[in-house]
């Protein structure tokens, strides 16, 4: 593999504006794609075959669809009055028939209706459900606003008027404030790790075109399947960090190579690989990861994972040919101006210029670690485990709280207030068959005595009498655990009905099933993404114990990362430190998510760091030299690399999306413990006490193929390149 891709260096080089030119017209492809192809992403989240989602579909065939989008619009008598009265009634009505002439409104219900009346027992709470003709996501921000307007301008008289339900809900958005924060920062460090912001520019703008190329694949993509909204920063995100890391360590070669005396075409192929042959297996690492999403059989999730891996496979691609192009370009330029004319051709191919005598930081680290070994190995996995200790207490739900303040806020503890938290959760029965509706009734007074049941409604048959449905109120909120366990007791109490059918649904139904499944699925996906890192870094380190110190390493990084989300996302901790407006149980989505991509990242950090040391062992360093001297080597790489991965993850945190701001946060926290305490302290401490054996593979696995990812074919054969390009080179 390093032969080939130095040969596709050595390409890159050779017909570097071509290459430059082919990604522009990819882009400038796909952003015209997005603009006239793209569809609308989808804000729901359920499992084909589930009850609650069939259930659903069977309400739409047996009684007809709900139709558009629709929200609810709040309305609260004054302190001490009620609705009723002469003055407020007029006011509903007035408001009611605003709310049917907005643009897109299909219509509006009054309130106040004695035929639908939806009014409490008190009369001081009502509200009016206001249908769109579009479906969701297809309501404008033009609709949306002036629908906000009225209801505005409707609570500035005596009555309290809000609003809530999805028609409001404004689709997530990529590049608000923070992320670009976050892409300052990797900026920032980049200049650092350089020494040269025209060589940082370069990074980051290739790895731009590599995000960009693939968040607009995924755009055209949603006006051809029915995406999550979730799906386009999912890949954004994860995208934008493997890009700018992987430019990172291509261009950390390349200069490397340059100080050594190579010229430019040479360096360049030379970077392409070796840097370029462990882009390739980390990305591979990461597309397994996001692709093995799929067996989990869950449509949104296996999309979400398509989506993101394809972004990641464009990143690679962007990092072995268009960052080998653009660094032609550069040339010597690449290093800072003082060390432009300064070669070590005498020194090691697998030592930096005057790397023997280096002290620093970093050196010191790997010493003192590696001189207390077991004394660090002991404290890294006490501390990681502490910090996960809240990952055991750990709740899941679809059930999305507004923020603060907002009039989603309001509208919701008005509804809670006036009828109960169980409102804005309340769970459909659906009866089918001979005799429906008198099974419905019979029902639906044993129902009411279950426990945390506050209401159930009167049974409603559909035109033949072959379906019925019953409403329950539930007394406790949507995302609770109450509401949870009276899930499973109204299932339990009508799975033996006589004739007919009974199945538990509703939004709420929903999210406990999607949870379940995604918490069944938790243990099966995390042992597949850990039996597939044991394979891959066999083969990669040609070695047993250096796999099991990395997979071991990388599940106390997936315990401390979720841990400390549950911390701060369910249980508060330090919840104004990332902007958190509710707390509750971690979206669904958050566990299996992080889990495939730290999966990825945390192998990243792995290859990079112990092939360095591998590379210094192969060329006979003792054990502990070679610990100390690959560290020295790929340690300030690593750190680079995980600060920026770390930026762009929290730069999504503060944004305000909820869907993302969990996922981000563990994310972002995986990167700190994985890079810095794993990498950093468990798998040095790990390797010295090891020592020789670390390096062992049993005869019977001698077969295994050799995927050279330090390049050790390069030196046989030399790298790939031009003369007559490198002697035309920039300089």
């Amino acid at each position: 593999m390093a032969v080939l891709l130095s040969r596709l260096g050595a390409l890159a080089h050779r017909r570097r504006l071509p290459v430059l030119l082919v990604w522009l017209v990819v882009l400038v492809a796909g952003g015209a794609g997005a603009a006239t192809l793209a569809g609308e992403t989808s804000d729901a989240f359920n499992i084909p075959g589930q009850e609650s989602t069939t259930a659903l579909e069977r309400i739409d065939e047996e009684f007809g669809s709900a139709g558009g989008a629709s929200a609810r619009v709040v309305v609260a008598a004054p302190d001490g009055g009620t609705l009723t009265t002469p003055e407020n009634a007029a006011a509903i009505q007035q408001l009611v028939a605003e709310l049917d002439g907005l643009p897109g409104v299909a219509g509006a219900s009054n309130p106040l209706d004695p035929a639908a009346p939806a009014v409490n027992a008190d009369q001081t709470t009502a509200y009016s459900t206001v249908t769109f003709a579009g479906g969701l996501g297809e309501v404008t921000p033009e609709q949306r606003d002036a629908l906000l307007e009225a209801v505005e301008a409707a609570g500035d008289g005596a009555l309290t008027v809000e609003v809530t339900g999805q028609a409001i809900q404004e689709p997530p958005h990529v590049g608000g404030p923070s992320e670009v924060i976050g892409v300052v920062v990797a900026l920032v460090v980049l200049a650092v790790t350089y020494g040269s912001l025209v060589t940082a520019g370069m990074n980051l703008l290739t790895a731009v075109v590599g995000v960009g190329i693939g968040v607009l694949g995924v755009t055209v993509a949603t006006g051809f399947a029915e995406l999550s909204s979730t799906t386009p920063i999912l890949a954004a995100m994860l995208g934008l960090a493997v890009g700018i890391d992987y430019a990172l360590f291509i261009v950390t070669r390349f200069r490397q190579e340059l100080r050594h005396g190579s010229p430019v075409g040479t360096a360049i192929a030379t970077a392409v690989g070796t840097a370029g042959s462990a882009v390739v297996t980390a990305g591979l690492t990461v597309v397994i990861a996001l692709l093995g999403l799929s067996v989990v059989g869950i449509p949104f999730l296996t999309q979400m994972g398509i989506a993101a891996a394809a972004t990641i496979v464009v990143a690679v691609l962007v990092a072995i040919t268009l960052v080998p192009a653009a660094l032609s370009y550069l040339g010597r330029r690449a290093l800072p101006r003082r060390q432009r004319a300064v070669t070590d051709a005498a020194s090691s191919p697998w030592m930096e210029p005057g790397d023997a005598g280096r002290r620093g930081f970093l050196a010191g680290w790997a010493a003192t670690v590696t001189r207390h070994r077991v004394v660090s190995l002991l404290l890294t996995v006490v501390v990681l485990g502490v910090i996960a200790i809240p990952f055991f207490s750990m709740r899941t739900t679809l059930v999305q709280e507004p923020a603060e303040d907002s009039t989603a806020a309001r509208a919701d503890q008005l509804l809670a207030e006036g009828f109960g938290e169980g409102f804005l959760g309340p769970l459909t029965i659906l009866f089918e068959g001979d005799g429906a509706p008198e099974a419905a009734a019979s029902a639906s007074a044993t129902i009411a005595e279950v426990d945390d049941v506050a209401l159930v409604t009167p049974p409603m048959p559909n035109a033949d009498g072959t379906a019925a449905l019953l409403n329950v109120i539930p007394g406790s909120g949507p995302a609770t655990a109450e509401t949870e366990q009276l899930v499973e007791d109204l299932r339990a109490q009508l799975a033996d009905l006589d004739g007919v059918e009974a199945s538990v649904t509703g939004a709420t139904a929903v999210s406990v099933d999607v949870a379940e499944s995604l918490n069944e699925a938790l243990p099966v996906y995390l042992l597949l993404v850990v039996g597939l890192a044991l394979v891959l870094l066999v083969l990669v380190f040609r070695s047993l114990l250096v796999p099991l110190v990395g997979v071991l390493g990388f599940v106390l990084t997936v315990g401390a990362s979720l841990g400390a989300a549950v911390a701060v996302f369910q249980w508060g901790w330090l919840a104004d430190l990332v902007a958190l407006e509710v707390t509750g149980p971690l979206i669904s989505l958050t566990p299996i998510l992080v889990i495939g991509i730290l999966f990825g990242l945390a192998m990243d950090y792995q290859i990079f760091l112990v092939s360095r040391m591998h590379e210094a062992h192969s060329h006979g360093a003792a054990p502990l030299e070679a610990i100390r001297t690959g560290f020295r080597q790929a340690a300030p790489v690593v750190v680079a690399a995980a600060l920026i991965m770390f930026s762009v993850f929290a730069g999504f945190v503060p944004a305000g999306e909820p869907t993302i701001k969990s996922i981000a946060f563990a994310l972002a926290a995986g990167i700190l413990f994985d890079a810095f305490v794993v990498r950093m302290v468990l798998v040095p401490a790990a390797l010295a006490l090891l020592g020789h054996r670390a390096w062992w593979l049993p005869r019977w696995l001698q077969w295994l193929p050799v995927l050279d990812v330090e390049g050790a074919a390069l030196e046989k054969s030399g790298p790939a390149h031009d003369r007559e390009a490198v002697g035309a080179a920039p300089r």
